[in-house]
């Protein structure tokens, strides 16, 4: 039988044409709609987690209630016994601790002079370890613009943005005037040997990277640090373990009445991303909804248009006795062979435009120079298994639906007009 359908629509296209057409277009704009998505998702995920969240993320009960604020006066002591008890109970992630910090970045002329001052975003992890995560998760190597790596005490790299700002060269010494954890001022001096461009606007024109080490001893704080970061080994966020590992890991101090007890959260619970996140889930079902009826609704007036123009065909059939219920099956089988070619040519569309900028990408930067948000200039979509299968939900959904209304007038004709019209 269905050999029988897909001869009669290769021999009769303009019963197929343009049905397919429209499936074809409208499975691949749900494609490439959902691929994009994805990209934009995975993306803000993985900008989160590397420069801000983690996908886990330790810091004492105080820094936690006001984290968006930095507050290193809260900071979490003896990292060191924490960080050892971390990887022996958790080995599948990487822990690393950071301190986050912010101050005046202060270049002097020829003459000790200040030439030029500028607000700065410090992160300091650990830099000097040839073993540290950091080196990957902030991709470091690649995204230096001009100079080197630090390779001891005192040497720092700042944003590529920034650098060009305060006119700052190579080899040039550079003051950081900030606070210390108890409060009192911290002058502490650095050599750049580097600029850097993380792709992440709200970073690159005010960042400063140095060792965590520096940071402690200029800011007072020794073995603490603001946060320790958790990371996946695969750089991907697992939500039931994660959740799981922050439950096991705060059961322990549930009772204590002690604002500097660890606290662990995940990226999920942190910075409103729960919401964000089930948002963007939504969304994706709103998309292919969308799209769903669309469809329907262009292939139903496609099914009318196809029914009178069959109207002749159809009193054939049912004069030479064939049932009115096996006209309508065997049309909702064509809807099901169109729905899948169409399905099949705009998954391959699709699939194509979503990977090309997967690739590419599209440049965003110049809309984002003000922008808080830790997220890459540019903007991919993300080719994933999923995208191969979600569009054939609409386009053999939609054609089979679109059939079914109109074919319903299949039920309404009347067996004694039949032979009247065959004669006109």
């Amino acid at each position: 039988m269905i050999k029988f359908l897909i001869k009669g629509l290769l021999r009769d296209r303009s019963r197929s044409l343009f049905p397919v057409l429209t499936v074809t277009i409208g499975v691949m704009l749900t494609v490439f709609a959902f691929s994009y998505v994805q990209g934009i998702t995975s993306e803000f995920i993985r900008s989160t987690a590397h420069f801000s969240s983690g996908h886990l993320r330790v810091m004492s009960h105080a820094y936690a209630q006001e984290a968006d604020q930095v507050p290193n006066d809260l900071a979490l002591f003896g990292i060191d016994s924490i960080l050892i008890r971390l990887n022996s109970e958790f080995p599948g992630l990487n822990w690393t601790p950071r301190i986050k910090f912010g101050g005046l970045l202060d270049v002097p002329d020829e003459q000790g002079e200040t030439r030029a001052q500028g607000p700065v975003v410090g992160m300091a992890v650990n830099l000097l370890s040839p073993s540290s995560p950091e080196w990957h998760i902030l991709n470091i190597r690649e995204s230096i613009v001009e100079g080197r790596i630090p390779e001891k005490s005192g040497e720092i790299l700042i944003g590529e943005d920034f650098a060009e700002k305060l006119k700052v060269e190579i080899g040039q010494t550079a003051t950081l005037i900030t606070s210390t954890m108890y409060g009192s001022m911290s002058l502490t001096n650095f050599i750049v040997v580097g600029t850097i461009h993380f792709g992440v606007n709200a970073m690159d024109r005010g960042a400063m990277l140095v060792d965590i080490h520096d940071i402690q001893k200029a800011m007072d704080m020794k073995d603490a640090a603001g946060e320790i970061m958790g990371f996946f080994r695969d750089d991907l966020y697992h939500r039931r373990m994660a959740e799981t590992i922050t439950e096991s890991f705060n059961k322990e101090y549930q009772g204590q009445d002690d604002n500097f007890r660890p606290e662990m959260s995940n990226l999920r619970s942190q910075s409103g991303l729960t919401e964000y996140l089930d948002l963007i889930g939504r969304f994706s079902g709103i998309l292919i909804g969308i799209f769903l009826v669309v469809m329907s609704i262009v292939l139903w007036n496609a099914g009318l248009m196809g029914s009178l123009r069959r109207y002749g065909e159809i009193g054939v059939r049912l004069a030479l006795g064939e049932e009115k219920g096996h006209v309508y099956r065997a049309m909702l089988g064509e809807s099901v062979v169109i729905g899948f070619f169409g399905s099949v040519l705009g998954t391959a569309a699709g699939l194509g435009l979503g990977y090309y900028l997967q690739i590419v990408g599209i440049d965003v930067g110049s809309m984002m120079k003000n922008s808080t948000m830790i997220m890459s200039d540019v903007l991919r979509a993300q080719v994933t298994p999923i995208c191969f299968f979600i569009g054939f939900i609409p386009g053999i959904l939609a054609t089979l639906v679109g059939t079914a209304i109109s074919g319903i007038g299949i039920y309404r004709r009347q067996t004694s007009q039949l032979f009247k019209e065959l004669e006109v």
